[in-house]
């Protein structure tokens, strides 16, 4: 008798409406996330398959090469006191700021790689070494700067999608925003003075986390249909083709690309095939009811990452970036393994002493995936920097031919040497 009367009190205790602190999806069987309490984490696999058509897609592997090119550009023109003469400053003036463009050579080394961007010259005082813009690197930053005016609402749409992927609290700390400033295609303003660029935009407002910890929140709502939900481009992609219809626990299959020669195993092939079709998960939605273990939260966070890389320019990111983004956006330890498990909608490129994410769907069907506003301008500021290669190429040519020895100075010895490319040591 006492033993039925304990049984009878721990089934109230563990199925009653009223407390439930054990097992809360039980109170609630019909909610979003009830799936996944029975659907475990599957532990496969996958075998990475080098594809040399990712890895020789210039915009992705030559843009952190670019980044320093582009502050240093941008020095010269605030800080140069001659815009008439193609913003020309001395070696002088930049020559101890290494550091601060991420360059580990000699400043004056690295602008001679690059004659394309930068014409030196003598200076007006002593003959020593200036620098100054060439024309081509002008109309680039004049081209570059229209299109931040004329887009900026797309590019701040793009920052308000980013924060909103934290959850409920709509916040993320600035010095995480800024270490995706380059992907998000922020300008440099944007970093020294966050307000001043956010201007009249009043949807963002810079609050204080914690000591020494400011972050940048959305104030408010925000949506894309009449339910008030912000819809991912995986979700307008399936509504757009009536794949989709916004109801709670609809599954959304992921647009899939397999490299060519890469072979899965038939237990692989049925384990994807069960993870297409497990409901899909918003990554701007509340994740809180999500069990990390299971294959749903995977989907999430399979969703986020390709929503992300979706917003970045290049759709591409060194994978490293996406480390500060684990506590703020809900992503697991190890979410690096995310990409490696699912290489028909991912690919890790292992080029320049770094590894890469691509999104594949991106440079497959470029008609599901909005194009960055900045996408075409960084790649004809590409297009110059390769114009550098064949200019000292001609360079040492032309030094490689007989010469008279008695009208070449010692200072033309001298650099010759000087301009000799050779590239800044990629971060690991």
């Amino acid at each position: 008798m006492l033993i039925k009367e304990s049984r009878n009190s721990l089934q109230r205790f563990l199925f009653s409406s009223s407390q439930n602190p054990i097992f809360p999806f039980l109170r609630n069987p019909s909610s979003a996330y009830s799936y996944n309490q029975i659907q475990s984490y599957v532990d496969v696999y996958m075998k990475w398959k080098k594809d040399s058509y990712y890895d020789s897609i210039d915009s992705v592997h030559k843009s952190l090469q670019l980044k320093p090119i582009i502050s240093l550009k941008n020095f010269f023109i605030s800080s140069s006191s001659s815009p008439h003469d193609n913003y020309s400053i001395p070696i002088s003036a930049v020559s101890k700021k290494g550091s601060d463009f991420d360059i580990h050579i000699k400043v004056a080394r690295f602008l001679r790689n690059y004659p394309s961007f930068f014409e030196e010259f003598e200076g007006p005082k002593y003959n020593l070494p200036w620098f100054r813009l060439t024309h081509k690197a002008i109309e680039l930053d004049e081209e570059e700067k229209m299109l931040y005016a004329k887009f900026k609402a797309d590019i701040l749409e793009r920052l308000k999608k980013f924060i909103l992927m934290s959850g409920s609290k709509k916040l993320l700390p600035l010095k995480v925003i800024h270490t995706l400033q380059w992907y998000l295609g922020l300008p440099e303003e944007f970093s020294r003075d966050p307000l001043e660029f956010l201007g009249n935009y009043e949807c963002f407002r810079i609050i204080e986390m914690e000591v020494g910890l400011k972050g940048l929140a959305v104030t408010e709502s925000y949506s894309d249909d009449n339910n008030g939900k912000i819809l991912s481009m995986l979700q307008k992609n399936a509504m757009r083709r009536s794949l989709y219809n916004g109801g709670a626990n609809e599954s959304i299959a992921f647009p899939l690309f397999p490299s060519k020669g890469l072979r899965l195993k038939q237990k692989i092939k049925d384990w994807l095939d069960e993870f297409q079709r497990l409901p899909y998960v918003s990554p701007y939605a509340d994740f809180s009811g999500l069990r990390p273990d299971s294959d749903l939260s995977e989907k999430r966070v399979v969703a986020l990452l390709h929503e992300l890389l979706s917003l970045f320019v290049e759709h591409s990111v060194e994978r490293k970036k996406l480390l500060c983004l684990r506590k703020y956006l809900g992503l697991p330890q190890k979410v690096h393994k995310a990409f490696e498990r699912h290489p028909d909608i991912f690919y890790l490129s292992l080029k320049n002493k770094t590894c890469t994410a691509i999104l594949k769907e991106a440079y497959q069907d470029k008609s599901t995936i909005e194009p960055h506003p900045l996408a075409n301008v960084r790649k004809k500021y590409i297009a110059l920097m390769n114009e550098s290669d064949f200019i000292l190429k001609n360079r040492r040519v032309n030094n490689s031919r007989p010469f008279d020895r008695a009208n070449v100075s010692v200072k033309d010895l001298d650099s010759s040497d000087d301009e000799r490319p050779e590239m800044a040591e990629a971060s690991l």
